[in-house]
C-alpha cells in the first residue's frame, strides 16, 4: 500500500531529529547538507535533505530562509496497529523522552489501546493497537 511520507522542516535541528527517529524506529538514514547540494540559501552544514527509510519513514530538512519550521496543529502522525504491542509501547516510551505525554498508552473503554505523545521535536504521535 502506498502512503504519504511526512516531509518536515526543522528549525535547524534536522540532523538531531532524524537521528533520534532512527534510534527510536530503526531503519536507514541518509543526510545531505546544503554544502553537498551546492545550496547557498542556508548554512553549509545544515541539512538540505534527510531520508529515514524503515518501519517508520520520514523525510526532512532544516528550514531555509523562505520556509517555516514545523508547527503542527490539528495533525497527528498515526502509528495505529503498525507493529506488535511491545514495539509500539517501546516507540511510545522513546518518543515521550524529552516530550510530553498527552494521553498515556493504555487500554481504552472500547478494548483497544492507544496514547498520544508530543515528542521533543514537536511532532504529535497517536500510537495504539487492537485489544490484546
Amino acid at each position: 500500500m502506498t502512503a504519504p511520507t511526512p516531509y518536515i522542516f526543522f528549525p535547524g535541528t534536522c540532523r538531531e531529529a532524524l537521528e533520534h527517529y532512527r534510534a527510536v524506529f530503526g531503519g536507514e538514514l541518509e543526510l545531505h547538507t546544503y554544502g553537498e547540494f551546492g545550496r547557498t540559501d542556508g548554512p553549509a552544514d545544515d541539512i538540505a535533505h534527510g531520508d529515514l527509510l524503515g518501519p517508520v519513514s520520514l523525510q526532512g530538512a532544516d528550514a531555509g530562509a523562505d520556509e517555516d519550521p514545523v508547527a503542527l496543529t490539528g495533525v497527528m502522525l498515526s502509528l495505529l496497529g503498525r507493529s506488535d504491542a511491545a514495539t509500539l509501547h517501546r516507540w511510545f516510551d522513546a518518543l515521550a523522552e524529552g516530550g510530553t505525554i498527552v494521553s498515556p498508552l493504555e487500554r481504552r473503554s472500547w478494548g483497544d489501546w492507544d496514547g498520544i505523545v508530543v515528542d521533543a521535536h514537536g511532532l504529535r504521535w497517536l500510537i495504539g493497537y487492537r485489544g490484546a
